[in-house]
């Protein structure tokens, strides 16, 4: 039946954004291992790409402004944690009839395109040994783990009839950082990538560690229609415990 990705689509006639290209699976591909003479990119930027071509091609649906300097910012606040500003976005997006939360369940996280063009596609991308990042590849072991557990939990689920069908979910298991200081939560790679969590109250540090700076849990957020099982914790440099919680979206 295809994924997240591929159901989306199907469902928006989404396509390449240039002729060089003859689908958007092989654009996805080409951008992700740099075979087109780019340098290639990670699942994070090509999950926003993607979320954007999709709010696009929602906004070209029903009339909306699809300037992109507009459509960026607005994907900001749409794919942000609750604002003010948020909250009347979503207001005037009612009055073109769409609905801010039924555009958040259609997007798809980084893990669903990691699984798109690594599982779906069977994609393959060279890695360089120096630049083997171990803490980053304990995330992502212990994500892939959580999503494992979770999808035999579907398989019984829907053996017993208690949840039908329920194996044929796309399982997201995403981790954020929390500020303890604040409400700000972060994707743990948009952490790492920029050096800190809150830039309020997580201030970069050249004699200071990642580590050293994050001291809070690293939690597994929630989605729509999710199904949420206790996987085992993994301990981190410093004894800072990961508690990782899969999730299955619908």
């Amino acid at each position: 039946m295809g994924c997240k990705v591929d159901r989306l689509m199907d469902r928006y006639e989404l396509t390449a954004p240039s002729v060089g290209y003859d689908s958007l699976d092989e654009y996805l591909v080409q951008r992700w291992t740099g075979v087109d003479g780019r340098e290639s990119e990670g699942y994070k930027s090509l999950t926003r790409w993607f979320n954007k071509r999709l709010l696009d091609r929602l906004y070209e649906e029903n009339g909306r402004d699809t300037i992109a300097a507009h459509l960026d910012r607005e994907y900001e606040l749409i794919a942000g944690d609750d604002t003010v500003e948020r909250d009347e976005l979503a207001a005037d997006l009612a009055t073109d009839n769409l609905n801010i939360d039924e555009i958040v369940d259609e997007f798809i996280s980084w893990s669903t395109m990691r699984h798109h063009l690594k599982g779906c596609l069977e994609a393959e991308k060279g890695t360089s040994p120096a630049k083997t990042d171990w803490e980053c590849n304990t995330v992502d072991v212990a994500k892939d783990r959580a999503a494992e557990k979770t999808r035999s939990a579907l398989s019984s689920l829907t053996s017993k009839g208690r949840l039908p069908e329920a194996e044929r979910a796309t399982v997201d298991v995403q981790v954020k950082l929390s500020c303890p200081e604040c409400s700000v939560r972060v994707p743990f790679e948009d952490a790492v990538d920029r050096g800190y969590v809150c830039e309020t109250h997580f201030e970069t540090r050249s004699d200071e560690t990642m580590t050293d700076r994050i001291s809070n849990k690293l939690s597994v957020i929630a989605l729509p229609y999710s199904l949420l099982e206790a996987a085992q914790p993994l301990l981190f440099e410093n004894m800072y415990l990961l508690d990782s919680l899969p999730l299955a979206g619908l």
